[in-house]
C-alpha cells in the first residue's frame, strides 16, 4: 500500500485590479501570525474585492472607505454572512493602504450642528488638552450622550444652559443607572471637560464645571481597601501560569505594575527600545506628554525577559507585550485596571535593598518624583 500524501490546497484565484497583491497580502498576513485558514478567507475576500471593483469599472486607487462600505453593503444585500462587515475588511485595507495603492482612511465630514460640535471638541482634546486617544474616545462618548439629551437644535440650546439643567441631567442619569446607585467619577470628570470647554469656546456664556455634583464611590466598593497588601500581591501574582505564554505575559505585565506603580496604559505602551538593559532602567510615557526614566528592578527584567525569550510571539510590533492571538499586536487598555496596584506605598515588597536589573543597588524606598501613589 502506498502512504498517504496530505492533500494539496488548491490555490486562490485573484483577478482584477488587486491581483498583484495576492501574494503579498499572504505573506503579510503569515508574518503578523494568522493561522494557515484565516490568510485563506482573507485572500479569498480579496479576491471578490478585486472582482467587485472590476464589475464596477473600478481600480484599487478608487478603493476609498465609501467605496469599501459600498462592497459590504452589496455582499449583504446578496445574502453573504461572512465578510460582511468593516472589521473582516481591515486587514486587507490596511495592507493596500500601507502599500499607498488605495487611499488612506478618511474621516466623513461633519454633517449636523452637533457633529461639528463634536469635532471641536476633539480637536480641544487632542490639541490644546493632550489627552490621550483612550480619554479622548471616553470623553467624546459621554459629550455626546449629554449633547443629545439637551433640546433641539443644540445651537439654541447652549447659550439658554443653566447649572440647574446640568445638575438635573446628573440626577436623572444617576437614577436611570439603578435608583440610589452613586454616580461612577469617571463620568463626571468628563462632564465638567466638556463644561470648560463650552464656555472657553463661547458657546455658554458662564462656566458651569462647577455645577456638576461630586461624585461617591458605589456602594460596592465602600469599606474595599484602596491598597493590597503584599502578601495580597503575591497571591495574585503565584496565579498567573507561568508554564504557558500567556501566564508568563500576565506576570510581567502584573509585576511591572506592582514594582513600579505604573497604569495600565503606560505599560501596555512600553516599547522594546525603552528598556536599557545595560543601565537598568525603563523609559515610561505618562500622561500628558511625560516621560519618565525609571530604574528597572532585578525580578521585573527577569520578568520581561522571560516573556521575551520564551513566550513573546515572533511579530514586527514593537510593543513589549503584544496579544496572544492573531495579529500580534500591542495591547488594548482597559480603563478599570485594579485601583489598588496604584497605591503600593506601604507595602514591604516596595522598600528594602532591591537590586536593579543590571544589579546596581535600589533606593530604599522608590518614589517616582512628581507622581502620587494613590490616583
Amino acid at each position: 500500500m502506498g502512504s498517504r500524501t496530505a492533500p494539496q490546497r488548491r490555490r486562490i484565484a485573484v483577478d482584477g485590479p488587486l491581483a498583484p497583491f495576492a501574494d503579498g497580502l499572504r505573506r503579510d498576513l503569515a508574518g503578523q501570525g494568522y493561522a494557515l485558514d484565516t490568510v485563506g478567507d482573507h485572500v479569498h475576500l480579496l479576491a471578490d474585492l478585486s472582482g467587485w471593483l472590476a464589475g464596477q469599472g473600478l481600480t484599487a486607487a478608487d478603493l476609498t472607505s465609501v467605496v469599501a462600505e459600498r462592497f459590504l453593503a452589496d455582499r449583504r444585500a446578496a445574502g453573504r454572512r461572512v465578510g460582511v462587515t468593516g472589521r473582516a475588511l481591515t486587514p486587507t485595507l490596511g495592507y493596500l493602504r500601507r502599500l499607498g495603492v488605495a487611499p488612506p482612511h478618511t474621516a466623513v465630514s461633519p454633517a449636523t450642528p452637533l457633529d461639528v460640535l463634536m469635532a471641536e471638541y476633539r480637536h480641544y482634546l487632542e490639541g490644546e488638552r493632550g489627552l490621550s486617544a483612550g480619554t479622548v474616545t471616553h470623553y467624546l462618548r459621554c459629550a455626546r450622550v449629554f449633547l443629545t439629551w439637551l433640546p433641539e437644535p443644540v445651537g439654541q440650546s447652549l447659550p439658554a444652559l443653566s447649572a440647574g439643567q446640568v445638575t438635573d441631567y446628573v440626577l436623572g442619569w444617576t437614577a436611570g443607572r439603578g435608583g440610589g446607585a452613586a454616580v461612577d467619577t469617571v463620568t463626571l470628570p468628563a462632564l465638567r471637560s466638556l463644561l470648560r470647554f463650552l464656555h472657553v469656546a463661547g458657546h455658554v456664556r458662564w462656566s458651569l464645571a462647577a455645577a456638576v455634583p461630586a461624585g461617591r464611590r458605589r456602594p460596592a466598593s465602600v469599606g474595599a481597601p484602596r491598597a493590597a497588601s503584599s502578601a495580597h500581591v503575591r497571591t495574585v501574582l503565584a496565579g498567573c501560569d507561568r508554564d504557558s505564554a500567556a501566564g508568563r505575559r500576565d506576570y510581567a505585565i502584573l509585576l511591572t505594575m506592582a514594582r513600579l506603580a505604573l497604569r495600565g496604559g503606560e505599560v501596555a505602551h512600553l516599547r522594546l527600545d525603552e528598556i536599557n538593559w545595560r543601565a537598568g532602567e525603563v523609559r515610561v510615557h505618562g500622561k500628558g506628554g511625560r516621560v519618565d526614566v525609571l530604574p528597572l528592578p532585578a525580578e521585573v527584567g527577569e520578568a520581561m525577559a522571560a516573556y521575551l525569550l520564551h513566550a513573546r510571539p515572533a511579530t514586527a510590533s514593537r510593543t513589549l507585550f503584544v496579544t496572544t492571538r492573531a495579529p500580534f499586536t500591542g495591547l488594548a487598555v482597559c480603563r478599570r485596571s485594579p485601583r489598588w496596584w496604584h497605591a503600593p506605598a506601604h507595602v514591604p515588597a516596595y522598600r528594602g535593598s532591591a537590586r536593579t536589573a543590571c544589579g546596581t543597588p535600589q533606593p530604599a524606598i522608590f518614589s517616582r518624583p512628581g507622581r502620587r501613589w494613590r490616583r
